[in-house]
């Protein structure tokens, strides 16, 4: 279903190999280390559960969603619901969030898009908040070959 609303997406290329990228963001030990400390639970497998546990501006929070779709260094696609927003968990209250990886001569281009916002300023919001993902994400592989 699309919300009339535009997708929140943002890309970048790192310089490593699809491999590394496609290890840090599907391995829970090195998301904790760049995605603002949230610890996601999954095991990967399409229409299973994927949970993310943490703190976000000094709340606690249990989000929750399920795997749509998982090809191995190419692309995953999951929901996702946020208990944080006041919404009910209701279907048409998550959204959907995919990760597609690419080669490229530099190394690794990243897109996240983040589908079914409910307003141009959630799209916006959302869009911020993912591309601080992606250069935490750039600053930790940077660290950590």
């Amino acid at each position: 279903m699309n919300s009339g609303f535009p997708d929140a997406v943002a890309t970048l290329t790192i310089s490593h190999a699809p491999a590394r990228v496609w290890a840090a963001i599907t391995d829970p030990a090195d998301i904790k280390q760049y995605f603002f400390g949230t610890e996601v639970v999954t095991d990967w497998q399409i229409g299973q559960p994927i949970v993310w546990r943490g703190e976000w501006q000094g709340k606690s929070f249990e989000d929750h969603g399920k795997v749509l779709e998982f090809e191995p260094l190419q692309r995953f696609s999951v929901t996702h619901y946020s208990p944080l927003t006041g919404l009910p968990d209701l279907p048409e209250n998550y959204h959907t969030v995919t990760y597609a990886v690419e080669p490229t001569a530099d190394g690794t281009t990243l897109t996240i898009r983040q589908s079914r916002n409910r307003s141009e300023g959630e799209a916006a919001e959302s869009e911020k908040l993912w591309r601080m993902v992606l250069d935490n994400l750039n600053q930790y592989l940077a660290r950590n070959n």
